[in-house]
This record gives structure tokens, sequence and C-alpha cells, in this order.
């Protein structure tokens, strides 16, 4: 699964869906998504990040809905700053 990135419609504001796997388990399952958020105060910078949180697959995929809905837009100019992942399974 990659990281999917969403910017809101003042493009002041960013939230990163990605997996989380658990250090603990030697499993491949990915039952968890780490939704970090934060601001973008210049186009040309990094991302000023936040926090972060960890959901689980439903709540992230209904956040993500829910955003969308609201008029945030999939964005790919900040993904060049987050470390990629795997292959997309769970929000398309």
């Amino acid at each position: 699964m990659e990281k999917f990135t969403l910017i809101n419609k003042a493009r002041s504001g960013i939230k990163v869906f990605e997996p989380f796997e658990d250090s603990l388990k030697n499993s491949f399952m990915i039952n968890a998504i780490l939704i970090s958020y934060g601001c973008v105060f210049k186009r040309s910078s990094k991302p000023v990040m936040k926090g972060s949180r960890v959901e689980s697959i439903e709540e992230a995929r209904n956040e993500y809905k829910k955003l969308l809905e609201e008029g945030w837009v999939k964005n790919y100019r900040f993904n060049s700053f987050f470390k990629k992942i795997m292959v997309n399974r769970y929000f398309t």
C-alpha cells in the first residue's frame, strides 16, 4: 500500500494516510492506518507535520471519503517529502 496525501481547498492543511505496521508482529497484514496531519506554509517548502494517530482501516477509509466530499483533493506534489511504500489496495 502506498501513501495518500490530501490537501484542503485553501492549500494550507495536509493529511497523509499510510499503512501502520506493528513492529512487534512479524506478520505482513496491515490492520491499521497511520494518519499524519500538518500545515503547508509555502508551496515550495516541506509541510510542517503537527501530529499523527492510528486508526482502523475502516475508520481511515471513512475519514478519507469524508475529506474528499468536503473538497480536499489528492496531492502528489508532497509525496517526494515522504517515503513511498508498497501497493495501493485500501483507498481506491
